[in-house]
């Protein structure tokens, strides 16, 4: 027998209570009425008589209610030999996430978990779950013991972040129906940054008993990493401080001060080498400027020189392309002057700017071919000629992006070119009643802002006085007016998008080019409407990347992983939209639209962090559904005994010895009345 929670004895100190009441209470003498003490002499009467025990049966029963409940705080339970296991499903859970690959770890825990599995009885059924960046079921329920070997051994250590709350929804996901009891055992690091934010997430379902093998114990691994890498993902100039710069951050985990080499490659030769002083648990930067790099793709690597325990992330992948300016097509309507010098310059202002800007009237663009350039912007230009419209559907189904801004002609032309539909209505604002920017969309590649701020990351003090209403049918609204309307919004045509500003680029239709956020907007969109991003830079492990964006398209596309092997079948070349990106290095994709992107894929750094769940959160967990669950494995070493928890037991019987004090307490009290 044993205690769950022992240090609720020291409760046991309640026990004077009853004894002060019924031994040390104050005696009380009843006066008596007496005529006159010249008869009576002084004397003492000992006082032992009062000090006695009385009514000890209600003594004993406020005592033992006391020691009741101060034991079922304690949550007492017995341990008996464990039932036939072959009436329970026993589960084997491996990690193979990153931080598996530290040392020894992932090796230990599948020895472990082959000899867990040697140790069933031929007879119980079992199951084999890994758990990294997903929550991978590699077997059914089974008793075939050479299957579940096979699966068992045939995993290997992975690049992705564990989620214990991802396990837990699968293992409730998988108990659904079933009404055999399971016995969980996992292998792992229990590492503290694979915990979700809230603890009840990881709770395991009602009906497993889950038991912790931790292959790492003792106190954290020290472990220096390549945090992050801040670089450009396309450089148009080698020269251009603002662009051709790469700054790397290295981080200590539970690490000492020290001082570290940082070396640059590029396509797998050492550039530069700088020296770093990390402090204590701390991080340092360290810049490397200006980037020669080759034309076209570059493959990249941040590495820190000496290898700690976790060699695994001392390194950093990304891709650079550098490329001449890119030029960019800017149509606009007849009299429109002002947009092409605002649009001209925010471009020309941008940190990273590689574009040139070619401007034309829209009635002049007979002869222009769009697919010579990075994307095409129209700005209040609703009539294109016949022919370089053909030519730009044609280009937006093949990948190209278009950019409309819809200035005042937009009242009198109906029509949206690529939009297909028409514009239903125009609104006008007041000059002193301005509509102003209430819901923007900041997960857009084309608005990205991790921090916005209450302004909306300065959209807020922008006012619209012009505005077209369009249909937002198979669109996504980017951005919205304070009144509703849909002031941005991205269509994807074909292969290619189309983002729609329903107001003008000029300082007539709205204000929005006099503020700092115009900049930074045409920044982003510029970007993400060449394709800049996809193109090359850096990736998590187990994020996506677009290969296509209709259904329409018959284009194959490639992808090859970072062992130099096809990633995709041929079916899911031809029909493929999105692709994992599984595993860190350099992925080389060629995508339906016909363009080429390198890109580093680096592991979630959270992984690099060791250090492991506290042991009271891994107790609490191991626990967590005790209240539900009848039997328990008490622990990984202990296996062979199932431990019975007597709280609803003790709290039987102090119900019921509380109830027996308070009749029988009632009594007395009667029996005192009629005394007096």
């Amino acid at each position: 027998m044993g205690f769950l929670a022992p240090w609720f004895l020291g409760g046991l100190l309640a026990l004077g209570v009853p004894v002060f009441v019924h031994l040390l209470r104050r005696h009380v003498t009843v006066p008596r009425p007496v005529g006159s003490l010249m008869f009576f002499e002084r004397g003492t009467q000992s006082s032992t008589k009062h000090r006695r025990l009385k009514y000890l049966l209600l003594f004993a029963l406020r005592a033992a209610l006391v020691l009741l409940v101060v034991l079922a705080f304690a949550n007492p339970f017995m341990k008996r030999p464990a039932a036939d296991p072959a009436g329970r499903l026993l589960m084997i859970v491996l990690d193979n996430s990153y931080s598996m690959r530290a040392g020894t770890r992932f090796d230990d825990a599948k020895h472990e978990a082959l000899e867990t599995l040697a140790k069933r009885s031929g007879s119980q059924r079992a199951q084999v779950i890994a758990v990294g960046g997903q929550v991978q079921v590699l077997t059914q329920v089974t008793d075939d013991g050479t299957q579940l070997r096979s699966a068992l051994e045939s995993v290997q250590p992975g690049d992705g972040h564990a989620s214990y709350g991802e396990l837990a929804r699968t293992l409730r996901s998988l108990r659904e129906g079933s009404r055999q009891p399971a016995d969980l055992h996992l292998f792992s690091d229990v590492q503290k940054s694979a915990m979700p934010a809230s603890f009840a997430d990881m709770v395991m379902p009602p009906d497993v008993a889950l038991t912790l093998h931790q292959v790492a114990k003792g106190s954290p691994t020290e472990n220096w990493t390549v945090a992050s890498v801040d670089a450009p993902a396309e450089i148009a100039d080698v020269k251009d401080p603002k662009q051709s710069r790469a700054r790397v951050t290295v981080t200590g985990f539970h690490a000492r001060a020290a001082k570290k080499s940082v070396s640059l490659l590029v396509n797998g030769h050492i550039v530069a080498t700088k020296q770093v002083d990390v402090p204590e648990n701390g991080s340092a930067t360290v810049e490397f400027a200006p980037l020669d790099v080759a034309y076209g793709f570059n493959r990249c690597e941040a590495h820190i020189d000496g290898r700690d325990s976790f060699a695994a992330d001392d390194v950093s992948y990304f891709a650079i392309r550098r490329s001449d300016p890119e030029k960019v097509l800017f149509l606009h309507g007849i009299g429109d002057t002002r947009s092409e010098v605002y649009y001209g310059s925010a471009l020309a202002a941008a940190a990273r700017a590689s574009f040139t800007l070619q401007s034309t009237s829209a009635a002049a663009a007979n002869d222009l071919d769009p697919s010579r350039f990075a994307f095409v912007v129209l700005s209040d230009a609703v009539s294109l000629p016949s022919i370089f419209e053909h030519n730009l559907q044609d280009y937006v189904q093949k990948g190209g992006n278009v950019l409309i801004a819809l200035g005042t002609a937009a009242g009198h032309h109906a029509r949206v070119p690529l939009w297909g539909s028409d514009v239903k209505d125009t609104r006008s604002y007041n000059a002193n009643a301005p509509a102003t920017v209430g819901q923007v969309d900041f997960t857009h590649p084309a608005l990205q802002d991790a921090q916005p701020g209450r302004d909306n990351g300065g959209w807020a003090e922008a006012k619209v006085f012009y505005a077209a209403q369009v249909d937002a049918a198979n669109a996504r609204v980017l951005a919205r007016l304070n009144d509703g309307t849909p002031l941005l919004l991205d269509r994807a045509i074909g292969e290619g998008h189309v983002l729609l500003l329903t107001t003008g680029f000029d300082n007539l239709t709205n204000d929005l080019p006099l503020h700092p956020v115009f900049v930074a907007f045409v920044d982003r969109s510029a970007r993400y409407l060449a394709g800049a991003e996809r193109l090359a830079g850096s990736r998590v492990v187990d994020s996506f990347v677009t290969l296509r964006s209709g259904n329409a398209s018959t284009a194959n596309v490639e992808v090859i992983d970072p062992d130099a092997k096809r990633a995709l079948s041929l079916e899911e070349a031809r029909t493929a939209q999105t692709f994992r990106l599984e595993r860190t290095g350099f992925y080389s994709v060629h995508f339906a639209s016909g363009r080429d992107a390198v890109i580093g894929v680096n592991a979630n750094r959270l992984e690099s962090d060791l250090e492991p769940m506290p042991q009271d959160l891994q107790q609490l967990w191991a626990g967590s559904n005790s209240g539900e669950a009848q039997e328990k494995t008490a622990v990984a070493g202990d296996a062979k005994f199932q431990r019975v928890s007597l709280w609803w037991w003790v709290m039987l019987l102090a119900l019921l010895v509380a109830i027996a004090e308070t009749v029988l307490s009632g009594s007395y009290m009667a029996t005192q009345r009629e005394d007096a």
